[in-house]
């Protein structure tokens, strides 16, 4: 079958695309699944340079955002899923271990996979595969961010940092799901525009200015009275943005984080934190639960993912190009 793999660390040049891949079978508790769409996200960036602490076994495909139909059942798997639209949660566990679809076994990036059928989510007829194929390592992880963990409420201003990725315009469409008003920030003016089409009630370039001068700009400096700033701060950026981030939320405020693409090594200034009364709540991936809402809203017509691209599975070196040169408006989809 057609698929690109994973051979080795190191740059795109270590993507390697095949038509005599051995298809897979369906072993005790799997399905294989006929793949529809597979998005490309910056995990699978990781996995090809290689992340400090994890071993993979290579080559391999990677793909954990996975969407198709059930084509063959192994034993010990209800009948009824053949023939169903899924789509697949990618976490599962080994050993009391979690472990990824598309990184520690093979993913989407292939004309089918084999995924245990636990993982299974089925879609309603309304749910296309690439809104489904969307949803896992950007919706999911942004969902539980905003609405699990950070409860963002109607009448809250929300700061987006990084709102033009896959996560950062989720945020941006959960935020104003939820009746907040959302100030979202990117670097062009071409992704500015995007972020007013999805919603975002301002908008900044954080190129031009620091995003700080953006939020003093729009609500005014956060004081001591509560006035000013945002009531919560989205910043899964990380690096040397959080203590300016800090400086932009309001008394009794909240920041959330579900990661640090720019660094981990966080400088902050405890004397916001605690005369501020802010609230840090870090929040890591998704569950089950809100894949499920997430696929409910889509069918009920109040979300529709964006996808900015779709490529065949032979292009995905250039999906994972257009990922790391920012290039991208939301999610990429590859295709068999």
């Amino acid at each position: 079958m057609k698929a690109t793999l994973t051979v080795a660390h190191g740059d795109r040049s270590m993507l390697q695309y095949r038509e005599d891949y051995p298809a897979p079978t369906a072993g005790t508790g799997q399905v294989v699944i006929d793949v529809a769409a597979c998005a490309v996200n910056f995990h699978d960036v990781f996995t090809r340079r290689g992340m400090p602490g994890i071993t993979l076994d290579l080559p391999v495909v990677v793909g954990s955002d996975i969407a198709g139909t059930v084509a063959a059942i192994g034993d010990g798997v209800a009948p009824e899923w053949l023939g169903k639209r899924v789509l697949v949660d990618p976490v599962y566990f080994h050993d009391s271990k979690p472990r990824m679809i598309g990184e520690t076994v093979d993913g989407g990036r292939a004309e089918q996979v084999a995924v245990p059928a636990d993982n299974l989510i089925e879609l309603p007829d309304g749910v296309s595969f690439e809104a489904a194929a969307s949803l896992p390592l950007a919706y999911g992880t942004a969902w539980r961010m905003m609405v699990t963990i950070g409860n963002v409420s109607a009448g809250e201003k929300v700061l987006v940092l990084g709102a033009s990725g896959g996560v950062g315009a989720a945020c941006v469409q959960i935020a104003k799901l939820r009746g907040c008003e959302v100030l979202a920030c990117a670097s062009s003016e071409h992704k500015l525009q995007r972020l007013r089409d999805i919603g975002a009630d301002h908008v900044h370039n954080y190129i031009d200015t620091p995003f700080l001068d953006g939020v003093k700009s729009v609500y005014g400096k956060p004081r001591l009275d509560g006035s000013g700033g945002v009531t919560v701060a989205v910043n899964f950026t990380g690096g040397d943005t959080m203590l300016a981030t800090q400086r932009c939320v309001s008394l009794g405020g909240r920041i959330l984080t579900c990661g640090a693409t720019a660094g981990y090594d966080l400088h902050i200034d405890a004397r916001y934190w605690w005369s501020y009364e802010h609230k840090m709540l870090g929040s890591d991936g998704w569950k089950r639960s809100d894949l499920e809402a997430l696929v409910a809203l889509i069918a009920e017509g109040r979300l529709d993912p964006v996808v900015d691209v779709e490529l065949p599975i032979s292009e995905a070196a250039e999906a994972e190009r257009m990922i790391e040169d920012r290039e991208v408006f939301g999610k990429i989809l590859l295709k068999p």
